[in-house]
């Protein structure tokens, strides 16, 4: 079976003579001048290549997935074929959300309350317009209310963005893995190896082989 062969070799400083003891170092060593050189190139990757069409325009599959994903929530799953990953975009953002409502309709009605008290300083804190506001004991737990929901508000509007991102960084990364080779046609090595060094003694090494059978 013929198998494609790409080494890296890392050197561990072992000189074989005594005379030129040295620090642990690494080394790779490249192609000498009667290497044969290969003059093509290699072919780009299957996620590099502009197949796909977006509004006219051609792009690649991560790029289209990813505006998608921009576009719609979950639309990017759904471009991918991973649809059991919809439940978990829509619940997360389905969280955030509601958080978010929650701390916005509070903080709303606790300002609302405050320009209330400003505005009639002789009014009763059971008047004001909301059912949390009008539970207070003073206009200074009014003004706590108004921090505590525009901070908390404030917060889940991050949260939302951040959850957002991970949902169009998922079927960015879904796209570009894809057709990721993860068979069993992988193997890996270690042998020892000799590593040429110029003026010097040869020295013992290691060669990290990957074979793609």
């Amino acid at each position: 079976m013929l198998r494609s062969r790409y080494s890296l070799l890392f050197a561990l400083a072992l000189p074989v003579a005594t005379l030129w003891p040295s620090v642990a170092s690494a080394q790779v060593v490249t192609a000498g001048p009667d290497s044969v050189q290969v003059a093509s190139r290699p072919a780009a990757a299957d996620s590099a290549r502009r197949t796909e069409r977006l509004l006219g325009m051609r792009v690649t599959r991560p790029q289209k997935a990813a505006l998608l994903a921009l576009a719609l929530p979950g639309a990017g799953q759904v471009y991918n074929r991973r649809y059991w990953k919809l439940p978990l975009v829509y619940g997360g953002l389905g969280g955030v959300g509601y958080g978010l409502f929650f701390y916005q309709t509070g903080y709303r009605e606790y300002a609302d309350g405050k320009n209330q008290l400003i505005a009639n300083p002789d009014m009763a804190i059971s008047e004001l317009e909301g059912k949390r506001v009008s539970q207070e004991t003073s206009a200074a737990n009014v003004q706590r209310g108004v921090n505590f929901y525009r901070r908390n508000r404030d917060t889940f509007i991050a949260y939302t963005a951040v959850v957002y991102g991970i949902t169009i960084l998922d079927a960015l990364v879904d796209a570009h893995l894809r057709n990721f080779d993860v068979s069993d046609d992988l193997s890996l090595r270690l042998d020892p190896a000799v590593l040429p060094s110029p003026g010097q003694a040869p020295r013992a090494g290691l060669a990290l082989t990957l074979y793609v059978k």
